[in-house]
């Protein structure tokens, strides 16, 4: 399969993810976040789970409850902490800083020095984005910041730590995916039922709603974004995160009706932009990383493995930095 094909089936996730706040406020009960996130989160789990056949073993466990909860069990309330608390496209503004965390954060734990068209291109995505999503506003909440703040972190990490762990021998995507999933929400269901009580009686909209996100939203579009990772370096799967807000708007525009205007209109082409140059910013292998590779060692950072078994022998690709 080709790069750009990569590219392309990655995309679809944040895609995806950007029609959430429109299934949501149209077929969903209020208030319900939490139970929400599990609702999007534990069925889509349970049936990769019955597909994958494949439970982890030894250190996996650990490994897969923290990456659960980093971009799962964390995130999910997080993400609507800061969109109930924040005014407009706020919160979608804050995790539009998301490239950068995983700039950062490569640079340490994957041995990928930062270049400045990375950093210029996140901070131009962030820019493209505010224009969007942001409008004018009272005095900020705290605490919906740091929410935002946490949250975008939390699923950076969780991004970065998927690409430096790999996945265990043998294993796929799918087996990942819902092992995530599943470690995420069994985490966020005991704080549902305390924060939010019994679950609320459900009509058909919103039964067809939550189908939706457990499988395209959440399923599907899960399984894409760390398939996506094993083959894509973590900056250039992070990316491709401002098409969510991007979709959000158009969503928005060509389904209830909001309208955009030229200034929204520009900062969709900048931030798609963005995005497209953030493919080409591929980060450098630090010293470390190379090191390894001298001694024949290899690094956690230049691990790729097939996505899909082709046997004991089948050759590992290179990937490109």
């Amino acid at each position: 399969m080709s790069r750009l094909t990569t590219v392309l089936l990655t995309a679809l996730a944040p895609v995806s993810w950007g029609t959430t706040y429109a299934v949501t406020t149209e077929f969903l009960p209020a208030d319900r976040p939490l139970f929400t996130g599990v609702m999007r989160a534990l069925p889509a789990g349970l049936v990769l789970l019955a597909l994958a056949r494949v439970l982890p073993r030894g250190v996996w466990w650990g490994k897969a409850a923290v990456l659960g909860a980093l971009n799962i069990g964390a995130f999910f309330p997080l993400l609507f902490l800061s969109a109930y608390r924040l005014p407009g496209g706020m919160a979608a503004v804050v995790g539009s800083v998301g490239p950068l965390i995983v700039v950062a954060l490569s640079a340490g734990l994957l041995g990928q020095r930062p270049t400045t068209r990375s950093v210029l291109t996140g901070l131009t995505a962030a820019f493209g984005v505010s224009l969007v999503v942001l409008k004018a506003a009272g005095a900020l909440d705290l605490l919906g910041v740091l929410a935002a703040l946490a949250g975008t972190a939390s699923m950076s990490a969780g991004t970065v730590l998927t690409k430096r762990w790999g996945r265990p021998e043998g294993v796929g995507p799918l087996a990942l995916t819902a092992w995530q999933l599943t470690a995420g929400s069994l985490l966020i269901a005991p704080l549902a039922l305390l924060v939010e009580g019994a679950p609320p009686a459900l009509d058909g909209p919103a039964i067809g709603g939550y189908l939706y996100l457990a499988l395209a939203n959440t399923a599907v579009a899960y399984w894409l974004w760390f398939r996506g990772i094993g083959r894509l370096t973590a900056t250039q799967v992070t990316f491709l995160g401002p098409l969510s807000p991007l979709t959000a708007a158009i969503v928005g525009w060509a389904a209830l009706g909001q309208a955009l205007t030229p200034v929204q209109v520009v900062g969709m082409a900048v931030a798609f932009g963005a995005t497209v140059v953030g493919q080409l910013s591929g980060g450098r292998v630090g010293k470390g990383a190379v090191a390894g590779r001298l001694r024949g060692v290899r690094p956690a950072a230049a691990v790729v493995r097939r996505e899909e078994a082709e046997g004991p022998t089948a050759p590992v690709p290179q990937r490109s930095l």
